[in-house]
């Protein structure tokens, strides 16, 4: 052994000897899979003419990370097979992202990395690591560059429209492109849109050009959902609208059979829950329109536990991004822990779907939506179409206490934010003056009077079969008066029928015992009015913060707070006061304001009561001051007041301004509303 020409023990070489086959020992080796530590020391001690090189292994921890890092280079050199070529794009990226590189010098780094990536987009497309660099340099490169691209990668890009990490890129990709090329993706879905919507991942890319593309190309991709015949008719494009109805009425289609290709295609979108496209929305939304009663509230039902679950089902294989700055995501990981219903709510069909929901669904359902809500109440009430979804609840809803304890109570918490706010306020208002068109415009008040055409439709598809029928019968022979009848018959019991199941989806309670709960039994009325005295001075020079102060101030549309009349009392004491200040030069005083001078004057007009307390407080001998400007609106409306008992009390003073010219009163003697 002292050569170190042989490492195999006595007893293999005495087997060797015997002429028997060379194995090795249980355990053992020939030396080149492992090293034991003798091994290791004869060969460096060498001797023989056959001396073996063998790597020192790593004994400080210094030397075992290295070795571990080297190790782990190696596995992915043999498993990536771009690998190396990752590495260098790894370190354009880092330049190019960075702010303080000049364009010409990151100009330069993108069409580098396009040089080293060109040939290969659709491989490194689906990278986790290189995938991110394309869309970068996408995002960066000239219009010739970026066209060299998508013509490279036009022949994949529907498959990878699929992929976890490639569908970022494929975005990216629509969203810069050519009207010429976003044309060609458009064509490149045609027969594929409805498998695409059953895709976890697919069903994103069609939702994104859907949102990016013109009323033509949107109903082009509709279309495809409502009948594989529609797909003939190229010419629908021109329409004006995609109504569904009016496609059939125009072709001259069978509402039965788009009924039934509708459910195949809607059917298998709802049992993998993929729910938050607006596409989705919108293709479920025009299926309520021709389905029948049953079949509307099957999907309706269905929706429901997928919109109140805390994430939705395709949150798990949903495509992510790699780990960018922290901010970023704790921001992602809140937006995926709130219901689906609150991430709809962006779009005018996703509350459509809310609103239908909340209709339609049980008083269980309805219970569950709502226990949903809970934390997002806020985000709901200042965004645009979250706070319809709130007015909705208080005006459908007959569970007051739970609308109480998961909504009122946290509205009351953030009455002055909501207050000044051009959603935030709307809830509040639809208590005091419940669907008033000078708060809600006409598209919301659409959406809250929403219903599916579910029940209209079976109205009219029931009769027509009975006529069917009766005119079968007539040409056997029977006798016309006896069909007149039944066919009468048959469409009064559809209408009783009809009627009966509208009024099943409607709320049981009466909607002023409803908001009297909501407002005076929660107190919520009582901490609105508190706050609207500490901060009356703002809210009178505000447009939108009057509008909650004068509904107050009037008690509410139908006297809803007649039994806190004390309470309002103090609220135009404190209007009062604040117009009884005298002008400075730091605020505007509030009968010059253009807002508050507005809406004093409604209040005069409206509420002799606090006509009476004005008179007293701010102008009675006062009025030759006031006379001109904003400020003559005001002491006018005195004169215009519907009530005798206001114009008595400041005609004295007031005739004799008017007689001699210096207050005009309008031509008008309406009240403004």
């Amino acid at each position: 052994m002292a050569g170190g020409g042989d490492l195999q023990s006595p007893k293999k070489r005495k087997r060797d000897a015997a002429g028997k086959p060379k194995t090795l020992a249980k355990g053992g080796d020939d030396g080149k899979k492992r090293k034991r530590p003798s091994d290791a020391n004869m060969a460096q001690g060498g001797g023989g003419g056959g001396e073996v090189k063998v790597k020192k292994e790593p004994v400080t921890a210094k030397e075992k990370r290295l070795a571990a890092k080297e190790m782990a280079e190696s596995r992915k050199k043999k498993r990536k097979r771009n690998y190396s070529l990752e590495k260098e794009l790894t370190v354009l990226w880092e330049k190019m992202r960075c702010h303080n590189v000049s364009s010409t010098e990151r100009s330069k780094l993108v069409s580098e990395a396009l040089r080293k990536m060109d040939g290969k987009y659709s491989e490194i497309a689906g990278s986790h690591v290189t995938a991110r660099v394309l869309q970068t340099c996408v995002k960066l490169c000239s219009q010739s560059e970026r066209d060299a691209i998508f013509e490279a990668l036009q022949p994949d890009l529907l498959t990878l429209s699929l992929k976890k990490y490639a569908v970022f890129l494929v975005k990216k990709l629509i969203k810069r492109a050519t009207k010429k090329q976003f044309e060609w993706f458009i064509s490149s879905l045609h027969g594929r849109v409805a498998k695409l919507l059953r895709h976890t991942i697919g069903a994103s890319v069609v939702d994104f050009a859907y949102q990016l593309a013109t009323p033509p190309q949107k109903r082009r991709l509709l279309l495809e959902l409502y009948s594989t015949e529609l797909q003939l008719f190229t010419d629908l494009t021109g329409q004006k609208t995609h109504s569904l109805l009016e496609t059939i009425s125009n072709l001259g289609l069978q509402k039965s059979s788009v009924l039934q290709h509708m459910t195949t295609v809607i059917y298998p979108i709802l049992e993998k829950g993929i729910i938050e496209y607006p596409i989705v929305h919108m293709a479920v939304l025009e299926y309520f329109t021709i389905a029948d009663k049953t079949s509307a509230t099957d999907v309706i039902r269905q929706f429901i536990p997928l919109l109140t679950q805390g994430s939705s089902a395709i949150d798990g294989d949903e495509p992510s991004v790699a780990p960018e700055l922290q901010k970023k995501l704790k921001a992602k990981k809140k937006r995926l822990t709130e219901p689906l219903l609150v991430r709809i709510m962006n779009t005018r069909e996703g509350l459509k779907i809310g609103v239908s929901c909340l209709k339609h669904g049980s008083a269980k359902d309805r219970k569950k939506i709502i226990k949903s809500l809970k934390g997002h109440i806020m985000k709901l009430a200042l965004s645009d179409y979250g706070c319809i979804l709130l007015v909705a609840i208080l005006s459908i809803v007959d569970d007051t206490k739970l609308v109480t304890k998961i909504v009122i109570q946290e509205l009351a918490k953030h009455l002055k934010q909501l207050i000044f706010d051009k959603n935030g306020r709307r809830p509040l208002l639809q208590l005091l003056h419940p669907n008033c068109s000078r708060y809600l415009p006409p598209a919301d008040l659409a959406c809250l009077n929403y219903r599916d055409e579910a029940s209209e439709s079976a109205a009219e598809d029931i009769p027509e079969n009975k006529v069917d029928v009766a005119t079968n019968k007539e040409q056997d022979g029977s006798e016309g008066m006896q069909t007149e009848n039944k066919v009468d018959a048959a469409t009064n019991k559809e209408q009783d029928g009809s009627e009966s199941m509208q009024s099943a989806s409607d709320s049981k309670k009466d909607p002023f015992q409803r908001r009297h709960e909501l407002l005076i039994k929660s107190e919520l009325a009582e901490v609105l009015i508190q706050t609207l005295i500490e901060n009356v001075g703002e809210l009178l020079r505000t447009n939108f913060g009057k509008d909650v102060l004068h509904e107050v101030a009037v008690g509410g549309e139908d006297n809803i707070l007649e039994g806190i009349t004390d309470r309002i009392h103090s609220l135009h004491n404190a209007i009062a006061s604040d117009a009884a200040r005298p002008k400075t030069e730091d605020t505007e005083h509030a009968f010059d304001n253009y807002h508050s001078s507005r809406l004093i004057r409604r209040l005069i007009l409206e509420s002799p009561a606090f006509a009476a307390i004005l008179w007293k407080k701010a102008l009675e001998g006062k009025c030759k001051t006031w006379a001109d400007g904003h400020s003559s609106k005001v002491v006018a409306a005195f004169l215009e007041s519907p009530d005798s008992k206001v114009r008595d009390l400041a005609k004295a003073e007031l005739q004799p301004l008017v007689d001699r010219g210096i207050l005009k009163i309008p031509d008008h003697k309406a009240v403004e509303k």
